[in-house]
């Protein structure tokens, strides 16, 4: 965790996140659980996997699980652009089980300094919706950023990931 010079002089907490862009909304993941991004290439389809678990690929020797956010989150699909990447997390699932997988987003915006002060806590949508999974909203210039805990995200994978991967 950085510091940053907060208006009274005095240094605060800071903490840097991945944009990128689902849709039209705009989500952060930790900057330390990114590994890498790259362009999206041809994906391995693996049987008997939900929808939007869209296959393997083969990165340097290693065997990455990929998953379509736009799906998990239960988004309308949308056609692939030039933008449309895939970013490489590292993610630790339950039972100790740590990973890489990719993550197919529709554009990756900027890395993003952001100091505590400027992070709220998830809102609350009521006693049966959970935001387990959302870090934080964080106010950036004039928009709203759903920070994500992509190991939470991820977490119920993690039984078809043991299986297969």
């Amino acid at each position: 965790m950085q510091t940053t010079k907060k208006a009274d002089g005095t240094r605060g907490p800071e903490r840097k996140f991945l944009t990128f862009m689902l849709g039209q909304a705009s989500y952060g993941i930790d900057v330390l659980k990114t590994r890498e991004i790259i362009r999206l290439v041809d994906i391995t389809a693996v049987p008997r996997m939900p929808d939007y678990v869209k296959g393997v690929i083969n990165l340097r020797g290693r065997i990455i699980p990929v998953i379509d956010l736009r799906l998990r989150f239960a988004l309308a699909n949308a056609d692939s652009t030039e933008r449309t990447c895939i970013v490489v997390v590292q993610v630790n699932l339950p039972g100790n089980l740590a990973l890489q997988m990719g993550l197919i987003v529709d554009a990756v915006e900027e890395v993003i300094n952001l100091p505590d002060a400027d992070i709220e806590p998830p809102p609350n949508f009521g006693a049966q919706i959970t935001t387990d999974a959302i870090l934080g909203m964080a106010k950036v210039r004039d928009s709203v950023k759903t920070l994500l805990d992509i190991d939470k995200v991820l977490a119920g994978d993690s039984a078809a990931f043991q299986a297969g991967f």
